[in-house]
């Protein structure tokens, strides 16, 4: 069996190697790749400066955005061969602390968590893998190889849910949206935003290439404007922001209506500063009753949510966000982006042809 591996903390180390097939424990699932989704933490990872290995282990299986197809299942099992799966990304700590305990392992509290292919666990870029089923979500096969944005999208689908659990704390009618990046997680939120019958505004530094069109096939509108400038007509009262870039974030959190919710998806790079009015800032969240949180990871429950998501999305829409395919003989084709990718994904099998 052939498997994508890297040796976490060393660029370049990446390569295809032969390893033993897995054997399905009990409970388990034995699951042949369709395909796997690359994003910037993988790029991370191959450029050595993220990523941890199984204990005991030197390199590491890449690959957190999975596809496949079951082989075998228990008996009892709600998944049969052929059924079209996911794995879920990450796994509760030992411990556990009380938010694992409770199931919500994605808002762990202690950091003992481990995810599939980036920190202790072996990934999804494998001919074939292992799951249990408590960590398989059921993708609708008609989806084919779009089924991979379902990881992404599940990462979007807990923002969201966390936007409106902090809407509830007084009445919640929102109108618009802004969403900063048009990358995956940008484009899948604004698809999440369209089917919550929102106006949504997309902004995103490019004039042209196919994030422009993906976001008006939404019916939704595109902004490659400064931000501020478009804040300042809008007054969203929703920004979900995808980009890390700390100026955005700050223009975000001044630029919504009163009661507005800003949602931090991007992780900032530290080094660079920035001149904030840190006193005007906490006036304005204070007397607007805005609020700022921040969402990474998902588990089962965001998964579901992103599969149904992505079921109910225009089949030809969700084609355009698939730039890239790229065969598994060709891995060094995913290492570095292209400025027209929007997701490259990488196959198995005959899933590229």
């Amino acid at each position: 069996m052939r498997a994508l591996t890297a040796l976490p903390g060393h660029a370049g180390s990446h390569r295809v190697e032969e390893r033993p097939p897995p054997v399905a424990q009990e409970g388990e699932l034995l699951v042949e790749a369709v395909a796997v989704g690359v994003c910037g933490t993988d790029r991370e990872i191959l450029a050595g400066d993220y990523g941890w290995a199984p204990p005991g282990r030197e390199r590491l299986v890449i690959g957190h955005e999975s596809l496949g197809r079951v082989l075998e299942a228990p008996t009892s099992s709600p998944f049969s061969p052929g059924s079209t799966v996911v794995g879920v990304v990450r796994r509760p700590d030992p411990v556990p602390c009380g938010a694992c305990a409770a199931g919500e392992f994605d808002m762990c509290r202690n950091g003992r968590y481990r995810e599939r292919g980036i920190k202790e666990m072996d990934g999804y870029a494998a001919e074939r893998w292992t799951v249990p089923e408590d960590f398989a979500v059921a993708v609708d096969p008609a989806l084919g190889l779009r089924g991979v944005l379902t990881e992404p999208a599940s990462v979007v689908a807990k923002a969201w849910e966390q936007i409106e659990a902090v809407g509830r704390r007084a009445w919640f009618s929102p109108r618009s949206v802004l969403v900063t990046g048009a990358g995956p997680i940008g484009l899948l939120a604004a698809l999440m935003g369209v089917q919550r019958e929102l106006d949504v505004h997309v902004l995103d530094r490019v004039a042209d290439g196919p994030k422009p069109d993906l976001v008006s096939d939404l019916g939704a509108h595109y902004h490659h404007a400064p931000m501020a400038e478009v804040t300042a007509g809008l007054q969203p009262d929703i920004v979900i922001e995808g980009t890390g870039v700390a100026s955005l974030v700050f223009d975000g959190i001044s630029g919504t209506g009163p009661y507005g919710i800003v949602c931090l998806t991007g992780v900032s790079s530290g080094g660079r500063s920035l001149q904030v009015d840190a006193g005007a800032l906490n006036r304005e969240l204070v007397l607007e009753n805005d609020a700022v949180i921040g969402s990474v990871n998902a588990n089962q429950r965001h998964f579901e949510l992103a599969a149904r998501a992505l079921a109910q999305a225009e089949p030809g829409w969700l084609d355009g966000l698939i730039t890239r395919t790229v065969p598994l003989d060709h891995y060094e084709d995913v290492v570095e982006p292209d400025p027209a990718d929007v997701k490259v994904v990488l196959t198995f099998g005959d899933a590229h042809e």
